[in-house]
């Protein structure tokens, strides 16, 4: 059994003092790591948030890096946050994923007789770029859940400048501490596409959130008309001295302000992107790191919610 931090059972004690209640549900009682979900509920549920984690990041770290959950449940809202059936090492955008998001929607409605309430999509990172995916194939295929709202902090939403990205860096600074990650997702990338961008650029623009080069902007179109928040903390100079390397061609800003920029101009009068300064910190110990939940200010995102009612 997983020993709880110090930090998740305080958010668990607080949880239960605010009278909400922490569960954890199993879609298969055989597996305890993966198809699974943790929710916060509130004593009377108004709405409904799916909160998608990072790549290897479990639903109880994300109670710990943020108080999103336990500030949504004050007001009403059930927060669901998954681990799908593909595991912590979800590449999120692909089939098998998504098929999960709908499963794990339809056992939640069930379990919290959730048909009349509103529903709001969030993710961070790989999470986001789920969450995006999803939205957009729920509009395009008429799911029976569809998101009235969607946020995403900082997640990579064009799969070949994201490939393209990793790719530069490897050749230009093979010394950068960012190496080892970049050619785990390159190889991710070609194995889950089936090839490169040179290869399969078909399948990157089809499987892709968004896509610079879809000069009909496909996936996008289908979120027109909900609203929409991209956050993201562009600090370059932070990454640069960190990683050893940097520039914008490497960061998910790139690919959000894109997106919302181009969601605008096709008509969606809820589309935002919100950039933040100094707001990304991970617990326990405040290190400093831009790619974080922290940079959600969570008391003015659940305004934005209520408003859009």
């Amino acid at each position: 059994m997983k020993i709880f931090s110090i930090t998740f059972l305080t958010l668990f004690i607080l949880s239960n003092s605010y009278g909400q209640k922490i569960e954890k549900i199993y879609l298969n009682e055989n597996d305890s790591t993966s198809n699974r979900y943790l929710t916060i509920s509130p004593q009377k549920i108004k709405g409904y948030m799916l909160l998608i984690p990072s790549f290897y990041e479990s639903p109880e770290h994300v109670m710990e890096q943020t108080d999103l959950p336990i500030l949504a449940a004050k007001q009403g809202i059930l927060t669901i946050i998954p681990t799908f059936k593909t595991g912590l090492a979800s590449f999120g955008i692909d089939s098998l994923t998504q098929l999960s998001v709908k499963e794990i929607l339809e056992d939640a409605h069930k379990r919290y007789n959730l048909k009349n309430a509103d529903f709001y999509l969030g993710g961070f990172s790989i999470g986001g770029s789920c969450a995006i995916k999803f939205a957009e194939d729920a509009v395009r295929d008429n799911y029976e859940y569809q998101p009235d709202a969607i946020f995403v902090v900082d997640p990579p939403l064009d799969f070949i400048r994201f490939y393209n990205s990793m790719k530069r860096t490897l050749r230009i600074a093979p010394d950068s501490k960012l190496a080892k990650e970049n050619i785990y997702f390159i190889q991710r990338i070609e194995f889950e596409m089936q090839g490169s961008p040179n290869t399969a650029f078909d399948t990157y623009i089809e499987k892709s959130p968004y896509c610079f080069s879809d000069t009909n902007q496909t996936a996008i179109k289908h979120i027109i008309n909900i609203p929409i928040r991209y956050y993201t903390e562009p600090e370059l100079d932070w990454k640069m001295k960190d990683f050893g390397s940097a520039d914008y061609s490497d960061l998910n800003a790139l690919d959000g302000s894109c997106m919302i920029n181009e969601l605008v101009l096709l008509g969606n009068k809820n589309a935002e992107l919100i950039l933040t300064k100094d707001k990304g910190y991970r617990r326990p110990n405040h290190r400093k790191q831009p790619h974080s939940w922290s940079i959600i200010d969570d008391l003015e995102l659940i305004q934005w919610l209520e408003s859009l009612k």
